[in-house]
């Protein structure tokens, strides 16, 4: 005999739940094999769990959209930001600036390689870390260092800033309605499974082939195991 499977998808489960709600109005009162309580929570929840699948999409679309403009403002933040670091390093080796000056960048005097800029939390520092550092190198009398210049790389570092911001709301976003929507998902499966208990009992007493068929039409949907064989009118 074949054996049910609960949905495991979202559109799955919407079919099932539409399906369950259709059959209240193709049968009559005493031919309904599901209780009145079980269609109206279905019905109900299927209003929900739609809302909730298409907020849910459009966060996440949202979200993907807005990513792709930012990982190019993280890109350039990135590169502005070793650049400067870069002929910051080479002016302290051609003595044009003060080996001295470079902890006010958060920078060792003796080392000349670039710091770590791999994530965004690194950009964040560094980016806040070369603004204030050359802006009190320069109040101690130092020339400032051009290709880049400091107002270049800020530039890019406060709209990198916004952008990051603008990207932690959308996957703020994104979790909250993923999170009720995993709440829905919960409820959307203890009332399919309680509505196809109902429907398969309801029609224990059919011929297999004939309840098979009356079970389908309220969204059950059977599977054969490997090898079994299928009846030919299924």
């Amino acid at each position: 005999m074949p054996y049910r499977r609960l949905p495991n998808t979202d559109k799955a489960r919407i079919t099932a739940l539409e399906k369950g709600v259709a059959m209240e109005h193709a049968c009559d009162v005493e031919h309904q094999a599901a209780s009145y309580k079980t269609l109206n929570e279905a019905r109900a929840l299927l209003r929900r769990f739609k809302s909730a699948v298409e907020q849910f999409q459009y966060c996440y679309t949202a979200q993907a959209e807005a990513n792709r403009q930012y990982q190019n403002h993280l890109k350039m933040a990135r590169l502005y930001i070793s650049h400067f670091i870069q002929v910051l390093n080479l002016a302290v080796v051609r003595n044009e600036v003060r080996k001295e000056h470079k902890p006010f960048y958060g920078l060792d005097p003796d080392d000349f390689t670039v710091p770590d800029l791999t994530s965004e939390k690194h950009i964040l520092v560094w980016g806040e870390r070369l603004i204030e550092g050359e802006r009190e190198r320069l109040s101690h009398g130092g020339a400032p260092i051009y290709n880049p210049t400091i107002a270049k790389v800020k530039v890019h570092y406060d709209i990198f800033k916004d952008a990051y911001r603008e990207q932690q709301n959308y996957k703020l976003n994104t979790t909250r309605s993923q999170s009720g929507l995993d709440a829905l998902r919960e409820e959307a499966d203890r009332i399919i499974l309680d509505l196809w208990n109902q429907v398969e009992a309801f029609y224990a007493a059919l011929p297999p082939a004939a309840r098979l068929a009356r079970c389908r039409d309220y969204g059950i949907v059977y599977y054969y195991r490997s090898g079994e064989k299928r009846p030919e009118n299924d």
